[in-house]
């Protein structure tokens, strides 16, 4: 029997009781695991204790994941202090994890702000208003919505025709859930627009920097990912990219 590949998945710093934790929430995982058919290392998020180089080259691809704390906007050049949480350290090593990544030609998937993450890594911005301005979709549930009820909140988006999604779906496209307050705001050189919402915010991307594809999502298939045939299949796309096959 053949070794399955091994997806490293970042850590954010969490408080657990009164102390700090290395934290992947079990739906990210899950779903990597099983629609994706891999085994999983957690990456712990502590750069003053190792650097990101040492681990990327004994894994077989890079899932960013989502996660309650945002980017610091001084790491895309904005001088406002912008809205926490914040995890530093988390940004730190999500940025040497992009670029040993593409170093090391090996596949990167984001989630959420692991989709915005990759955008700050290469150069883009992000904007702070998708659940606020007039020009846009409400992109995140009302404050007051139930856990469960943020994750209800959906909107359609366009897939972008001849792109990687496009063609996974056979369609032209999809309805998503939306539970975020930033977005693109610049989409970084490099990237490829996979699908945009109504209002033109852009909700996927790919590339294939260093040679070795790069594929990232503003929605969340981990949630609920038995019952959406649509969320597997980012999953399986992962899958297929950890084997060299996407």
């Amino acid at each position: 029997m053949s070794a399955r590949p091994v997806l490293g998945i970042i850590a954010c710093n969490r408080t657990v009781g009164v102390e700090t934790a290395q934290a992947v929430m079990n739906r990210y995982a899950m779903a990597a695991m099983q629609y994706a058919d891999c085994a999983a290392l957690i990456i712990p998020s502590l750069p003053d204790y190792m650097r990101a180089e040492e681990v990327v080259g004994r894994l077989d691809g890079v899932l960013l994941t989502g996660t309650p704390s945002n980017v610091e906007p001084a790491r895309y050049g904005d001088a406002a202090p912008g809205e926490g949480p914040f995890d530093p350290d988390r940004d730190r090593m999500m940025i040497e994890l992009v670029e040993a990544v593409i170093a090391a030609q090996r596949p990167l998937f984001g989630i959420c702000r692991g989709f915005q993450e990759i955008n700050v890594a290469l150069g883009g911005t992000l904007r702070r208003d998708t659940s606020a301005s007039a020009q846009l979709l409400l992109h995140h549930a009302p404050d007051e919505a139930d856990f469960d009820a943020m994750f209800d909140h959906r909107h359609p988006v366009d897939l972008v025709a001849g792109g990687l999604l496009a063609a996974a779906y056979d369609a032209p496209t999809l309805e998503v859930n939306s539970v975020h307050y930033q977005g693109i705001g610049a989409l970084a050189d490099g990237l490829s627009v996979e699908a945009r919402a109504p209002d033109g915010l852009v909700e996927a991307y790919s590339a294939r920097p260093n040679g070795a594809p790069l594929l990232a999502v503003q929605w969340h298939p981990e949630w609920a990912t038995d019952g959406s045939a649509e969320s597997q299949t980012y999953f399986h796309l992962l899958g297929r990219a950890l084997r060299g096959a996407l």
